[in-house]
This record gives C-alpha cells, sequence and structure tokens, in this order.
C-alpha cells in the first residue's frame, strides 16, 4: 500500500509501506494492505511504518485525519517531523513545536493588537457620529 503524509506546506511522506501504527482517540491501530476502508482521527503521537525493506520509520504527528482507500492511506497534519531514529525525533519534535508555540503566541498577540486597534476606531467613529448627531439636533 501507499503511505501519504501531508503538512499544509509539503508532503512528508509518499512510499509504498508494508505495514502502518496509528493511534486514534480510542487507541492505536495497524492497517496492512488488504485492511479494510476507514478514516480515523488521529491524536498527537507517534506514526510508524515499515517501508518496503522491512525498516521501521517513525513520523511525529499532531492532530491529524487517516484515511484509508484502495491501497492508499493518506494523512492530513498541521504539524509533523519524520525521523528514522526514534530518540532524534523526540528532540526533533520539542524543538520544533516549541519553535511553532512561540510563532502561535507572537501571531496571538499581533491579532489581539489589530482587534483592539479596531475595537477603538469603531469607538471613535461612533462617538464623533453622536456628537454630529447632537450638534444636529440643536441647530
Amino acid at each position: 500500500m501507499r503511505l501519504q503524509v501531508f503538512a499544509p506546506t509539503q508532503t512528508l511522506v509518499d512510499e509504498p509501506v508494508r505495514k502502518i501504527i496509528a493511534e486514534a482517540a480510542n487507541g492505536s491501530f495497524c492497517l496492512l494492505p488488504r485492511h479494510i476502508d476507514c478514516v480515523a482521527e488521529l491524536v498527537p503521537g507517534i506514526l510508524s511504518f515499515l517501508d518496503t525493506n522491512a525498516v521501521e520509520r517513525f513520523v511525529a504527528v499532531d492532530v491529524g485525519t487517516l484515511v484509508k482507500a484502495d491501497d492508499r492511506v493518506r494523512i492530513a497534519t498541521l504539524n509533523a517531523v519524520v525521523d528514522d531514529d526514534l530518540e532524534r525525533l523526540s528532540d526533533t519534535v520539542t524543538e520544533s513545536f516549541l519553535t511553532l508555540e512561540q510563532h502561535e503566541q507572537e501571531a496571538r498577540s499581533a491579532l489581539g493588537r489589530l482587534e483592539a486597534g479596531t475595537l477603538r476606531g469603531f469607538a471613535e467613529t461612533r462617538f464623533a457620529e453622536t456628537r454630529f448627531a447632537n450638534t444636529q439636533e440643536t441647530r
């Protein structure tokens, strides 16, 4: 079967595999080539697979969706890191996800400033409209 793992900006895995082990909210499961078609919501964790040479490889995934249809397994996730070494993968995940968290905090802060500026602009416009309306009534 063919495994494809997609993140928003790239395809991380696209290769034939023998077996896939993933984790959903209700526990781990294994997919083999003749497994029935299915859809699963993945939880953050480690997905493992055996390539065609029977070498086990790993993908750390954030939340995502797995779809098995015919001989293809497609996984869409917001964040993922691929590595053959489980220990190195752990270090990479920690580093990558911490950097992502910092960027998200910066984006939230910028969005907060933008929202505050927009609300301030609405308030000033409303104040000016009220003042103009009061001026028109006194004439």
